[in-house]
């Protein structure tokens, strides 16, 4: 489910159109709707090509993370007295980053 609506995301993110998208990849208008729809999934070359032209990580196309690209991360730091993150606790940070840099979007607006 969450494939189909990020291929449609993405799609419309760079304002093409089904037809556009499919010429690209090479298959027809219908093959796109139907990943959009979820009525069927691309093929993993498929995947791997949509994942390029979209400069797109995987876990993001399948809706495992916002992270659009983990070449675009930057590294933060930070010191925690030996204990070990858990994956529950690494998301947390994930999110507090990313509501701070929303936050300085805002103020920069302003």
């Amino acid at each position: 489910m969450m494939l189909g609506k990020r291929i449609k995301q993405l799609r419309e993110e760079k304002d093409l159109s089904q037809q556009k998208l499919a010429d690209i990849l090479g298959v027809s208008q219908q093959a796109v709707a139907k990943w959009e729809s979820s009525k069927s999934e691309p093929d993993s070359a498929m995947l791997m090509r949509i994942s390029n032209l979209f400069n797109i990580s995987m876990d993001y196309l399948f809706g495992k993370t916002n992270i659009r690209n983990y070449n675009d991360i930057e590294t933060i730091a930070a010191h925690h007295d030996g204990d070990e993150w858990t994956e529950e606790e690494l998301e947390e940070i994930e999110r507090f980053k990313e509501f701070v840099r929303m936050k300085r979007q805002q103020k920069d607006k302003k």
